[in-house]
């Protein structure tokens, strides 16, 4: 029992990191107001660019940093339509989601099937790597397990909750006309976060071509993007709340894959859709059941909309 409740949390770790990763992006850009729905096609552009690189470059941190790289850079056109040019934040986020699915497919024809040279190999922890159940879950994993789930969220929590800087963030999400009559340069600050945020995207990208699944393939995202998006709401756009959001849906997705190798009596493709049912489940469960919950999920009161200045 202990060793397939191991298996099963390790299982849920690796996969949850490439949701917990873009959730994290997508947390900063709602913050301050903008609605990404590109996510799905960066993490997708990310994924076929970490495996070219490492192809070209055998070096992981080299393919991730172009991953990151390409993610801001699809995020800086983004945030180009929908922030300075104050284009509708659904339909550039759709428009950057197939133009990143398009691009991946086209450049990474080549590469299609081929493993990936290096990855992100298992580094043991002393000690912590020892513990029960837990350790080797999170501490026997690739390093950028921590990272992901720990110092990430603990960092953007601190940033947004413990600092003026987070204060002026929440304000530029919640009311950018205060908060630009406050001083706070809501342009400036909405654009880049959008940017850091797509480059999580691409990171997140990343981790799942070159950590979970080591090679690439067309479609190989499979909507994550998508449940990326949907956790920030289950997270009530918090950073804590995201990683582990993703780590819960790491977990039915390995949950999905213990049924598929023990046999259980379900169809394969019925195991394979737990993640999305899940993305339903936990979305609208909590709304119709709890008033608190409703209120804990409630989005920043300008995410979408776009500021205009001189009508404040």
């Amino acid at each position: 029992m202990i060793a397939l409740l191991t298996g099963l949390l390790s299982t849920a770790v690796l996969a949850g990191g490439v949701l917990a990763l873009a959730a994290l992006g997508e947390v900063l850009a709602e913050r301050v107001g903008v609605t990404d729905l590109g996510v799905e096609g960066l993490m997708s552009l990310g994924a076929a660019t970490a495996i070219i690189t490492v192809i070209n470059v055998p070096d992981p941190w080299l393919g991730l940093l172009a991953a990151v790289a390409v993610g801001a850079l699809g995020g800086a056109v983004f945030a180009f339509a929908a922030v300075i040019m104050r284009a509708n934040q659904v339909l550039c986020g759709l428009a950057i989601t197939f133009l990143g699915l398009g691009l991946s497919a086209t450049i990474g024809h080549s590469v299609a099937g081929m493993p990936a040279p290096v990855t992100f190999a298992p580094t043991h922890v002393p000690v912590l790597a020892s513990i029960p159940v837990i350790g080797p879950a999170f501490f026997a994993q690739n390093l950028l397990v921590v990272p992901i789930y720990l110092l990430l969220p603990a960092f953007f929590h601190w940033l947004l909750f413990h600092t003026r800087h987070g204060l002026n963030m929440r304000a530029v999400g919640e009311n950018p006309a205060a908060a630009d009559a406050a001083g706070i340069p809501v342009t400036a600050m909405r654009f880049w976060y959008v940017v850091l945020g797509a480059a999580l995207a691409g990171g997140a990208g990343a981790y799942l071509s070159l950590a979970v699944i080591p090679s690439w393939s067309e479609g190989m995202v499979s909507g994550r993007g998508w449940i990326a998006v949907a956790l920030v709401i289950f997270a009530g756009y918090r950073p804590f709340n995201a990683a582990g959001a993703g780590l819960l849906f790491g977990l039915i997705t390995a949950i999905g894959f213990l049924g598929q190798a023990r046999g259980w009596p379900i169809a394969a493709p019925v195991l394979n859709m737990l993640p999305y049912l899940g993305t339903l489940a936990f979305i609208i469960l909590p709304v119709v059941l709890f008033k608190r919950m409703r209120r804990a999920m409630a989005a920043p009161a300008a995410l979408g909309t776009p500021y205009y200045r001189s009508i404040r």
